[in-house]
């Protein structure tokens, strides 16, 4: 049997947020990560909460890759719980992947409305390359 030419491409790139090396503050936060190349085809990922995000208000968090917003829109903090699993916007349906038009390995976490203060988040999301 032979494999499908997209099979030996699948890759995870994973982008960390931790509020102990990035601080709360509203407004976008660059997060580095594994890097993703130019041509690649975001299909799929989650969101992992490892530690619980708190505010002193009613903050919202989103993240984004090619866009604001691309893999999480904004998400209430009440949320954004200990080992909570969020969905991202990618979700397996050709509509809702995310071409890359340039390599990236930076996703634009976004706080609003108040800062944070602590919480540890984790994007992993699954991509193709098809160049």
């Amino acid at each position: 049997m032979s494999l499908n030419a997209l099979e030996p491409k699948k890759q995870v790139a994973y982008f960390t947020y931790d509020f102990d090396k990035h601080g709360g503050a509203v407004g976008a936060i660059s997060v580095q990560g594994d890097g993703i190349p130019a041509g690649a085809i975001i299909t799929s990922g989650v969101v992992h909460v490892k530690t619980a995000c708190t505010s002193g208000g009613s903050a919202t968090v989103s993240i984004g890759i090619a866009t604001a917003a691309d893999m999480l829109a904004a998400t209430a903090v009440a949320s954004l719980t200990a080992n909570a699993l969020l969905d991202v916007v990618p979700d397996g349906t050709a509509t809702n992947m995310v071409r890359l038009t340039s390599a990236d390995n930076t996703a634009i976490f976004t706080v609003a409305t108040a800062a944070l203060t602590a919480g540890k988040i984790v994007l992993a999301v699954e991509y193709f390359v098809t160049d």
